[in-house]
């Protein structure tokens, strides 16, 4: 299966702004390219680029005054097959995880492990470690939170979203990785994209994802406790503790957010 898959952001800004953009495919998936999503913006600035420190690909400009526009466009072969699945791949006892894995066990800007640590063994103490422990967890936070692009809120953490019970992917990602955490299973924030091929009509209007990868029988495996369910087409951005460390433009000075598209459509032959 070949996918196109890209953005365009516009923004009004009312003076020179540098920006950090996250917008290409993550280095896992470069080989897998047909066509490269190199950024693009109108008007041409000069552009630098860096990994941070959880690998993922970072593009460094200054916006000028005005409207100002960036975005990626590219095409990319996928399996077309949906999200793997184990159910049983094992939970790890914490003293035999790989050091590189323990980060991924601790509280960050948005995972509140020790607010929800007691809740989380109340929830899903009884339930079998492992694959299906974290497939609870993405039930129940699939059914406690209510979706709605009018929920969102960029300040809203997991214990609040636990509370308020209402959120777009993000707060989904986020509960249910603090979850995970509070329950000695690592796990991390991803962005990127998740098409709709495979699912009927109507579609709604396309838009970057949040999901989770949890680290099971030796290995990094995906959840997403907003769909909860396997998708064709899942195309991961960047990976980090949570949003805080993979924000997909990090504006350093006033701006206004004008226009945005993204697209993840297969291309027939």
């Amino acid at each position: 299966m070949r996918i196109r898959l890209g953005c365009e952001l516009s923004y009004d800004i009312p003076g020179p702004t540098p920006m950090i953009v996250m917008l290409n495919v993550h280095h896992s998936r470069v080989a897998s390219l047909e066509r490269p999503d190199h950024l693009v913006t109108t008007p041409p600035v000069p552009i630098g680029s860096y990994r941070d420190s959880f690998g993922n690909w970072c593009c460094r400009l200054v916006a000028p005054p005005g409207r100002f526009t960036l975005g990626t466009d590219g095409i990319i072969q996928d399996a077309g097959q949906p999200d793997p699945v184990e159910p049983g791949a094992t939970q790890c006892d914490v003293e035999a995880l790989p050091s590189d894995t323990l980060l991924f066990l601790l509280g960050s800007r948005y995972c509140e492990t020790d607010l929800l640590s007691e809740e989380a063994w109340r929830l899903f103490g009884g339930t079998p470690p492992g694959w299906p422990r974290v497939q609870a967890i993405c039930d129940f936070v699939h059914r406690h939170v209510v979706f709605g692009y009018e929920h969102s809120r960029a300040t809203r953490t997991a214990a609040e979203t636990y509370a308020e019970q209402r959120g777009v992917c993000r707060d989904y990602t986020h509960l249910a990785i603090t979850f995970c955490r509070c329950l000695n299973i690592p796990a991390r924030y991803c962005t990127g994209y998740v098409s709709d091929i495979g699912l009927p009509p109507p579609y709604a209007p396309m838009d970057f994802a949040a999901w989770m990868e949890v680290y099971l029988g030796g290995r990094w495996w995906g959840f997403d406790p907003r769909n909860n369910a396997p998708r064709i087409g899942r195309v991961l951005i960047a990976q980090g503790r949570d949003a805080a460390d993979v924000p997909l433009t990090h504006t350093f000075g006033p701006n206004k957010l004008v226009g945005f598209r993204v697209w993840t459509d297969e291309v027939t032959p």
